[in-house]
C-alpha cells in the first residue's frame, strides 16, 4: 500500500460527488461522530461503581477512566485544529476515528485500571481528531444556504446520544458488564470510517502553521493534570499527606508560567489577548461553571442510587431526565424565549433555573421520585443556558480568529467537565453518605449550586449588547457540540 494513501485524502466516488444531495451523506457521516461523542460522555459515569469491584480501589483511582480522557481532550483540540488545517480536516477526522475506535476495544479488553486509563489517554486522543473538525467538515460539506440546518441535525445526533446515554451504560452495566460500554463504540466506528472514506468530501484549502508552541502545550498539560491531580490526592487516591498541596502549587506555577509562555511566544497556543474582552471572558467562566453543573450529577447519581441498592439500569434511567431535558432545552430553545431577546438575558434566565433546581435537590430526598423532576428541571436550564452563552463567546471573538475562540470554549468545557468530576468525587470522599444533614452527596450538591450563581454572574456580567445581525450563526449547535 502506497505511503500516498495514508497522507492523503482520498476523492469520493463521482457518483457521490456529483449528487446534488451528497451533503446530506456527509452530514450524516459526521453525525456518526457526533452520537458516539456523546454517548460516551454521559455512559462512562455508570461504571464507576462495577470498575471499583473489580480492581478493588477506590472511587479516587477511578474517576481518572473520566479524568484522563477529558485532559487529554482539552489539551489537544487547539494544536490538532491547527495540524487539521495543514494536512486536511478530512484526514485527521478519519484517522480521529481509527484512533478512538482502537482505543475504544483495548479499554475493553484493559486488564488492569492502569492500563484503562493509558488507553483512555488515546481515546481522548481520537476524540479530539474527531472534535476539532467536525462543525468545520459540516460547514463545508453543505450548500450555501443550508448550514444552520446542517448543524441543526448535527445537534440533534448529539442530542440522541447525550439522552440514550445513561440508559444504554445502565442496560450495558447491568447485563454484559462494564467492558461493552466501551466495546459498543467499535462496530459504529468501523462504519463511520468507511462511510467518511466515501462520503466525505477533500478539504479545498490548506493553511500551514505558522509555528508550534510545544513549551505552551506542556506547561497547559501539567497545569491542568496536577491541579486535578491534587484534587483526586485529596479525595482519596492515596498518596502522602504533602501530596496535594505540593501538587497544587506545581499546577500553579505552570498556569503562570504557561500564561507568560503565551505572551512571547510567536506562535501561542492561546491568544490571550481575547480574554480582555469583557464578554469573552466571563462568557468563558460561565461556560467552565455551565459544564461543571451538567457532568455533577452524571457521577453523583448513580453513586448515590447505586449505594442505596438500585441497579446501574434503573439509575441509568433517572439520570436520563438531565441530558434529556438539556437536549430538548438545547435543540428547541429558539422558540422558548421572545425573538427580541439576546443571548444575555436568555443565559441569565437559564442560570437562574439552574440555581433553582439544584436549590430544590440540595433539600429533597436524593430519591428517584424527587431527582426525576428536578434532573430534568436542571437539564432545561443548561439547554437554555449553554447556547446563548457560546453565542456570546463566538460574537465577541473577531472573525479572523474564530478558531482560537473556539479552542477557548472548547478548553473552558473541558475543564468544567473534568472539575465537575473532581470536585463531587471529593465531596464524597470528604464526607461519606449518612444521616447527617450534610454529609457527601449533600455537599456536592452546594458545590453544583455554587457553580451555577457564578454562571448567573458571568450572564449578568456580559455586557449590555445585542447581538449583531445574523445572530446565532456561529453558535448554532454549539450546545451541544464537545460533550466529552
Amino acid at each position: 500500500m502506497s505511503l500516498h494513501v495514508l497522507t492523503q485524502e482520498r476523492a469520493r466516488p463521482a457518483r457521490v460527488r456529483e449528487w446534488p444531495h451528497a451533503w446530506w451523506l456527509a452530514v450524516a457521516t459526521v453525525c456518526f461522530g457526533a452520537f458516539m461523542g456523546q454517548l460516551d460522555a454521559s455512559i462512562v459515569t455508570l461504571t464507576y461503581r462495577p470498575l471499583g469491584v473489580e480492581f478493588g480501589t477506590s472511587l479516587a483511582a477511578v474517576q481518572w477512566v473520566s479524568l484522563s480522557y477529558l485532559l487529554t481532550l482539552a489539551a489537544l483540540l487547539i494544536p490538532v485544529g491547527r495540524l487539521s488545517d495543514a494536512r486536511g480536516r478530512k484526514l485527521m477526522y478519519l484517522y480521529g476515528f481509527v484512533v478512538f475506535t482502537a482505543a475504544s476495544a483495548a479499554c475493553g479488553l484493559a486488564p488492569t485500571l492502569t492500563t484503562l486509563i493509558v488507553f483512555r489517554v488515546v481515546q481522548g486522543i481520537g476524540a479530539a481528531l474527531l472534535q476539532a473538525n467536525s462543525v468545520a467538515l459540516v460547514v463545508t460539506s453543505a450548500p450555501e444556504g443550508k448550514t444552520r440546518t446542517a448543524l441543526g441535525i448535527q445537534a440533534a445526533a448529539q442530542a440522541i446520544g447525550l439522552a440514550l446515554g445513561p440508559t444504554v451504560g445502565g442496560l450495558l452495566v447491568s447485563t454484559w458488564g462494564w467492558r461493552w460500554v466501551f466495546g459498543i463504540n467499535v462496530p459504529v466506528g468501523v462504519i463511520a470510517v468507511v462511510a467518511g472514506v466515501y462520503l466525505l468530501p477533500r478539504s479545498r484549502s490548506f493553511h500551514p502553521s505558522q509555528g508550534r508552541d510545544r513549551s505552551g502545550l506542556l506547561l497547559l498539560a501539567a497545569a491542568t493534570t496536577l491541579g486535578l491531580l491534587g484534587v483526586s490526592a485529596a479525595s482519596g487516591l492515596g498518596m502522602p499527606g504533602w501530596a496535594p498541596p505540593a501538587l497544587l502549587v506545581v499546577a500553579a506555577g505552570s498556569a503562570v508560567g504557561f500564561a507568560l509562555r503565551e505572551r512571547r511566544a510567536a506562535a501561542p497556543l492561546l491568544d490571550l489577548a481575547l480574554l480582555r474582552a469583557r464578554t469573552v471572558s466571563v462568557g468563558l467562566v460561565g461556560a467552565l461553571s455551565g459544564y461543571l453543573v451538567l457532568f455533577g450529577p452524571l457521577v453523583l447519581v448513580p453513586i448515590v442510587l447505586t449505594g442505596a441498592g438500585l441497579t446501574e439500569l434503573r439509575a441509568g434511567l433517572v439520570l436520563t431526565a438531565l441530558p434529556t431535558g438539556f437536549a430538548l432545552a438545547a435543540t428547541t430553545g429558539e422558540r422558548v424565549f421572545p425573538r427580541s431577546w439576546a443571548d444575555r438575558p436568555r443565559s441569565t434566565v437559564g442560570a437562574l433555573v439552574g440555581v433553582v433546581a439544584l436549590a430544590a435537590m440540595a433539600v429533597v430526598p436524593l430519591t428517584p421520585p424527587w431527582l426525576i423532576p428536578t434532573l430534568a428541571l436542571l437539564g432545561i436550564a443548561l439547554g437554555l443556558f449553554t447556547p446563548a452563552n457560546n453565542n456570546l463567546v463566538m460574537h465577541a471573538v473577531p472573525t479572523h480568529t474564530t478558531g482560537t475562540g473556539g479552542g477557548l470554549l472548547n478548553m473552558a468545557r473541558g475543564l468544567g467537565t473534568a472539575l465537575g468530576v473532581a470536585l463531587v468525587t471529593l465531596a464524597l470522599h470528604l464526607r461519606p453518605a449518612g444521616d447527617r444533614l450534610l454529609d457527601g452527596p449533600r455537599v456536592a450538591v452546594l458545590v453544583l449550586a455554587g457553580a451555577a450563581v457564578v454562571m448567573v454572574l458571568a450572564s449578568h456580567l456580559s455586557p449590555r449588547t445585542p447581538n449583531p445581525p445574523g445572530e446565532g450563526d456561529h453558535g448554532r449547535g454549539a450546545g451541544l457540540e464537545h460533550l466529552a
